[in-house]
């Protein structure tokens, strides 16, 4: 095979809009305050059109309450990292807790989209509702292995499916997992289910980045660390706070960054990683 010639002058100018023409799909994306919100304006200002997952009832249940002006303000908060209020910006729900709803949401953002998704963003988890070894129990199990896990797998399964379904090669394709710290310093013993499901997202990572790569799709996942999505306050969240070499939890704009240059075309050499991003965090 002949070495490819180095980059033009020209292409190592960045484009402003890296992602423009491309389709993205971000659960998880229901308030202002979390990690898939700041992904989707993130994606949406590289110039990507997007469609945001919601699942109220499980945001209405937390302490923090479900967002006040709704899955619209939300995708307003988007459209303004586009500047223009009019932009296609999509969202609908769906309770990924359902066996059938992961290909049926993919098969609803590709189709408000324009028929294709280039982009997934796998941001959605179960909070809550864990403990740690003492208290599990079989149902506390499953519903973590069932948002946390085994629907990330089926979104992915309806993803692959819709790829290879195009011309083949067709450039874009990614995928964006999340997993947590179950793996480093003393891991997770208050939140067993939840980081038993995580842990398996980390682990699936390089199997699902080999069995995507002839679709030409990257498969990566992140780890974002401490962020402050407005769950923690108090003693508490200064103790965490202490915990960064920079004296501040990480803000949900950090691992957006890193997301949106996943999803670009600079990052098409990386696959099948689990890559922190958690601001050098002291556990």
């Amino acid at each position: 095979m002949p070495r490819m010639p180095s980059p033009s002058a020209e292409s190592l100018r960045r484009d402003p809009l890296p992602l423009r023409g491309r389709n993205a799909l971000v659960t998880g994306a229901s308030r202002t305050g979390g990690i898939g919100y700041a992904v989707a304006r993130r994606l949406a200002a590289y110039g990507a059109s997007v469609y945001l997952h919601h699942h109220v009832p499980h945001d209405a249940a937390q302490p923090w309450g479900a967002e006040p002006g709704g899955p619209e303000a939300v995708a307003a908060g988007v459209r303004e990292a586009l500047g223009d209020p009019e932009a296609l910006v999509c969202h609908g729900p769906a309770d990924l807790s359902d066996a059938d709803a992961p290909a049926e949401l993919l098969a609803t953002a590709a189709d408000a989209l324009g028929g294709r998704l280039d982009i997934l963003v796998a941001n959605h988890a179960l909070s809550g509702f864990d403990g740690p070894l003492d208290a599990l129990d079989a149902a506390m199990l499953d519903a973590h292995w069932a948002v946390d896990a085994r629907s990330v797998m089926l979104l992915v399964q309806a993803y692959a499916r819709s790829r290879a379904a195009l011309p083949a090669r067709t450039p874009g394709g990614r995928i964006i997992m999340m997993t947590s710290g179950q793996d480093s310093g003393g891991g997770m013993p208050g939140e067993i289910a939840y980081a038993l499901a995580k842990g398996a997202l980390a682990s699936a990572t390089r199997s699902l980045a080999t069995s995507l790569a002839g679709l030409a799709v990257t498969v990566n996942c992140v780890n974002p660390g401490p962020v402050d999505t407005d769950y923690l306050d108090g003693e508490a969240y200064e103790a965490v706070a202490a915990m960064f070499p920079a004296g501040r939890w990480g803000m949900p704009d950090d691992p957006a960054r890193l997301i949106a240059w996943l999803a670009t075309d600079e990052a098409e050499w990386i696959t099948g990683q689990v890559i922190d991003s958690e601001g050098g965090f002291r556990r």
